[in-house]
């Protein structure tokens, strides 16, 4: 069912679109090896100048999800793909970009057994065989509450283990299909609890509904279940299908959700209207690891 038109986005959210060298020779890298990119499917804004700058967050699994939340871009249906060789070409991707920091994540897998977490982990794998110096950040699904599934992953260790919330724990059934706010705090928990020393990260986007002191109330709930690392960026209507922008956050809104994210203990907080989950994801990684 149709929504409101998209309503005429900010001046801070307009954006620089650059195709150089780069841009072209990773798009032709990527339909060469067959891979889908997080950055394509999603519509992300920030692929100009990540791609430009040799940076990208593979996904894996196929492009056809089994959910269909009100928020994404990503194709919905009954996936058909399931790629046994598609780690190593992650893997052959990372090193002819000479990534240092690795982001792979993936549509959700309901139709799979275990969710798709043993590609996830051979990914991992994969990864650091031809890349031993290569940082691995993994952004998974729930897995639909399942901790075995849970267990594969940080079993192949990833340096990094991102789950998103994606929105306050109120307009969570409204934004998300199937998942449930209380169950992705559930897995960063049971993260910790494996799995003490691989840092946990997780992201919220603003302008869905949600009020000031829900967003204060979900930096609370992160931190309760030790999350280390939090990202916070605008929310952008992908299409007229999708759920309606209700509020353009300003970036002095963002910088002082930042300073809130600081304050409660969080390593990092990149907090900004075009930040997504993997943005300049290997820098949040330094910073932590400082912090």
């Amino acid at each position: 069912m149709a929504t409101r038109p998209i309503e005429r986005k900010p001046d801070w959210l307009k954006i620089k679109l650059t195709t150089g060298d780069n841009y072209k020779e990773l798009k032709n890298m990527m339909r060469g090896k067959t891979l889908h990119t997080v950055c394509e499917e999603a519509k992300c804004p920030n692929i100009h100048e990540c791609w430009t700058n040799r940076t990208a967050t593979f996904m894996i699994l196929g492009d056809i999800c089994t959910r269909a939340c009100r928020f994404c871009a990503v194709n919905t249906g009954l996936p058909t793909e399931l790629d046994l060789q598609e780690p190593e070409r992650v893997a052959e991707a990372v090193e002819q970009m000479g990534l240092r920091h690795a982001v792979v994540t993936s549509v959700a897998r309901d139709d799979l057994q275990d969710g798709g977490a043993m590609i996830f982990a051979e990914t991992i794998r994969a990864v650091r065989r031809r890349n031993p110096f290569t940082g691995v950040e993994v952004l998974i699904p729930d897995f639909q509450g399942s901790e075995e599934s849970l267990r594969v992953v940080l079993a192949a260790k990833p340096d990094i283990l991102n789950h998103n919330v994606e929105t306050v724990e109120r307009m969570s059934d409204k934004v998300r299909a199937k998942a449930k706010y209380g169950r992705s705090l559930e897995l960063l928990e049971r993260s910790k609890r494996i799995a003490p020393s691989i840092p946990t990260k997780s992201s919220i986007m603003l302008g869905v509904g949600e009020e000031w002191d829900e967003i204060l109330q979900t930096m609370d709930d992160l931190r309760a279940v030790d999350c280390n690392i939090m990202t916070i960026g605008q929310y952008l209507q992908p299409s007229v299908n999708h759920l309606p922008v209700t509020k353009y956050y300003t970036p002095e809104q963002f910088a002082e959700l930042k300073e809130e994210g600081q304050k409660r203990g969080f390593r990092h907080v990149e907090s900004g209207p075009l930040v997504r989950s993997s943005y300049h994801a290997h820098d949040q990684v330094q910073s932590a690891q400082q912090s």
